[in-house]
């Protein structure tokens, strides 16, 4: 085993860790900010892996549009909406959280199944070089133009859905009945932090 196979194996065990870890901590965890952060280091490590397959171009639009882009709309989804509801308590929560994983036990075992049941060909297809993009290129607007216009159209949607839920427009009476407006709707005035204190 050479020095370059093994820096390679070495990187591939550490993003592959932090790939499952990050899986786990959006998953699992209570605060979903921490949930979207972590979700931009999985999205960091799957572009590391494809930069281990010698798939520069794919690496670098995964960054541009995950971590820049989708995961950076989710963010400002969380952060404009805000909403501050406390959770009732889940009916059947236990019997959900086993069927969940079982189905999620099931997948992976699926998934182990095929990994070491596939005659995979090694090794792979040669590269392509310098071509690889313009070849990409070809079959975004040819082949895969419907999906890559709907991936688009729905990160409009859920832009346009993020600035609606976070619109705020208060009003102390009602515009149409001129009644008085429900002032729990209304954000409580808070203290600030600073205050001089006489």
């Amino acid at each position: 085993m050479t020095i370059a196979s093994t820096t390679q194996l070495i990187c591939f065990a550490a993003l592959s860790i932090t790939l499952v870890v990050g899986a786990f901590g959006v998953v699992l965890l209570p605060n979903i900010v921490y949930s979207a952060f972590l979700l931009a280091g999985v999205f960091l490590s799957v572009s590391g892996l494809y930069l281990l397959l010698n798939a520069s171009f794919v690496a670098a639009a995964q960054i541009l549009v995950y971590v820049g882009a989708v995961n950076v709309l989710i963010l400002f989804a969380i952060m404009l909406v805000n909403k501050r509801e406390d959770l009732s308590a889940i009916p059947g929560l236990a019997l959900r959280r086993v069927l969940s994983a079982a189905v999620c036990g099931g997948l992976f075992l699926l998934l182990v199944r095929v990994a070491f049941t596939t005659p995979w060909a090694l090794p792979g297809p040669a590269s392509i070089g310098e071509e690889a993009t313009a070849r990409i290129g070809e079959h975004l607007f040819s082949d895969y133009l419907l999906p890559f216009e709907l991936a688009s159209v729905l990160l409009l949607m859920a832009m346009i859905g993020a600035i609606v839920l976070a619109r705020r427009d208060v009003y102390t009476s009602d515009v149409i009945t001129g009644e008085p407006a429900d002032q729990g709707l209304i954000e409580k005035a808070r203290t600030p932090l600073l205050t001089s204190k006489p």
